[in-house]
C-alpha cells in the first residue's frame, strides 16, 4: 500500500503549477496588450484554431451529405477537441490572468452544433405500411 500511496503523492505534486506554466499569455496570444478577454473574443480566437476549422468543414461536408457516420465521426471528433481543452490546465491559467476569455460560448456552441447535426443526420421515420 505504501509504494501507491507514493505514487499518488508523487503524481500530485507534479499537478502544481510550475514555471512551464507561468507565460501562457506570451505563448497562447503574443499580441495580448493586457485587457480582460471578454468571452466573445474567446469565441472568436477558438473559432480560428486550425482544429476548429477543419472540424467545421467536415461538418459541413457531413450537413451537405447527410451522413449518418460521418455526422458520428465529427460529433467524436468536436468531442474530443473539447475534451482536449478541457484537459488542458494551461487553458485555465491563462484565464486567471486575464489573456483567455471564459470558454463557455465555444462549449455551448460546439455542443448545439453536435445536437444539430445528430438530429440532422438521423434516419427518416417511414410511414408504416398497413
Amino acid at each position: 500500500m505504501g509504494s501507491i500511496r507514493r505514487r499518488l503523492t508523487f503524481a500530485a505534486l507534479l499537478a502544481f503549477p510550475t514555471t512551464a506554466m507561468a507565460d501562457i499569455c506570451a505563448i497562447r496570444t503574443p499580441d495580448w496588450d493586457g485587457t480582460q478577454t471578454s468571452a466573445w473574443t474567446e469565441l472568436l480566437n477558438s473559432l480560428q484554431s486550425p482544429a476548429t476549422l477543419f472540424l467545421i468543414i467536415t461538418t459541413a461536408l457531413v450537413i451537405r451529405l447527410r451522413s449518418q457516420w460521418g455526422g458520428l465521426a465529427v460529433v467524436v471528433g468536436w468531442s474530443g477537441l473539447i475534451a482536449i481543452l478541457m484537459a488542458n490546465s494551461n487553458y485555465w491559467d491563462g484565464g486567471t490572468k486575464g489573456c483567455i476569455g471564459s470558454p463557455s460560448l465555444f462549449f455551448g456552441l460546439v455542443g448545439a452544433l453536435c445536437i444539430g447535426v445528430v438530429l440532422y443526420t438521423a434516419p427518416l421515420s417511414q410511414k408504416p405500411k398497413f
